[in-house]
């Protein structure tokens, strides 16, 4: 009876620890974030090209540029986002949202606009905070005023509010299935205008208009998944800007490039890390034994460790000591004090191969060369 009661409690276990997983999603810095499908750069970039709300609205839609990677419900296809708008006095509150089921809404992002006393309009683009985390905003700057700009403070304005719900949606829209993070960011940059500048701050400057919004906004997915929030899914993280921070920090290599590390090693150097002499030419066999700045420099010709007709290879040479030039195939130097055969008679052999020697006299210009070798020839 025991054992049949133990067998019972064990299998209650194991049929219950599936429902409790369901609802518990665990996400590292390292891994992707449902944050990362909607980059607000982009979504700042866009609402700076548009004419109006319903023209921002049709953008970010696109199946063409695929904006958004969105799939909340996960249903293999990117959810339609629809615009809807809140007016507080001067602000401008338009609000993004995610169609996920049949009167499911669930905020995704706000651009805020707010024109001040001074007619100098502010705009913020403002993650929701369950999809971000807390404050995580960008201040985009426009080289030019939108035209946007140009129809919210008329006569009798009346807040923009979409008009496609669940499973009706404008002509132009298909759906698509999401892609891969990386691949998504790849196409995300091209429809970045990084003619503006995109500035993170960590303050809102509507902060009055959104809280009288705030109980409006649609938080269906947040209401079935509670413990889906930034905070739960990257725990140590105030916001998205951090968990992008510590992503790069992890990310960067420190000392991958440095263009100078082998300063004194030449290319082609047979042995790597050890300095070139510079008093040894290349080609030689003593490679990697430094000069003593106190030895006297030795040059030695290139391609020959000997020179011509020297057999004293290898000393150095004493710079104070007079350097002697040796000609070549001749191991008697030669004087060069005296003239070449002009003063001095010249040896010759006679060509008959007689055993003694005779005495030539020197080329003068007062003799002619003919009466020298006649009467050293000697005619019989």
């Amino acid at each position: 009876m025991k054992t049949r009661l133990f067998t019972s409690v064990i299998g209650s276990l194991l049929l219950a620890l599936p429902t409790f997983a369901q609802d518990k999603t665990t996400v590292t810095a390292n891994n992707s974030d449902i944050s990362d499908n909607l980059d607000l750069k982009a979504v700042a970039s866009i609402f700076g090209d548009a004419s109006n709300l319903e023209d921002f609205e049709r953008r970010i839609n696109d199946p063409k540029s695929q904006i958004s990677n969105l799939d909340l419900n996960n249903d293999n296809q990117v959810d339609y986002l629809r615009v809807v708008e809140s007016v507080e006095g001067r602000a401008h509150i338009v609000v993004i949202q995610a169609v996920l089921e049949k009167d499911v809404f669930q905020d995704v992002a706000t651009v805020e606009i707010e024109k001040d006393s001074n007619n100098r309009v502010q705009i913020q683009v403002v993650g929701d905070v369950y999809m971000y985390g807390n404050d995580y905003i960008y201040e985009p700057i426009y080289v030019h005023t939108p035209v946007i700009y140009n129809t919210f403070w008329v006569n009798h304005y009346r807040p923009y509010c979409s008009s496609w719900y669940w499973d009706y949606y404008p002509s132009y829209y298909s759906y698509w299935s999401p892609y891969p993070i990386f691949r998504y960011r790849n196409n995300i940059s091209i429809h970045i205008n990084f003619g503006h500048s995109y500035n993170y701050v960590s303050y809102r400057r509507c902060h009055s208009a959104y809280n009288a919004y705030y109980g409006r906004r649609g938080n269906g997915y947040e209401r079935n998944h509670p413990n889906r929030s930034f905070s739960h899914r990257n725990s140590g993280y105030s916001n998205r800007y951090e968990m992008d921070n510590h992503r790069e920090i992890k990310t960067r290599t420190p000392g991958t490039r440095n263009l100078n590390t082998n300063t004194g090693t030449p290319r082609g150097n047979a042995v790597v890390g050890t300095p070139r002499n510079e008093s040894q030419p290349r080609g030689n066999s003593n490679v990697g034994t430094p000069r003593s700045e106190s030895e006297p420099r030795s040059i030695t010709p290139k391609g020959n460790n000997n020179p011509r007709g020297n057999s004293n290879v290898g000393t150095p040479r004493n710079e104070s000591e007079p350097r002697t030039i040796t000609p070549r195939g001749n191991d008697t130097p030669r004087d060069f004090s005296s003239p070449r055969g002009n003063s001095q008679p010249r040896m010759e052999s006679p060509r008959g191969g007689g055993s003694q020697p005779r005495m030539e006299a020197p080329r003068g210009n007062s003799q002619p060369r003919g009466n020298s070798e006649s009467s050293g020839r000697g005619r019989r």
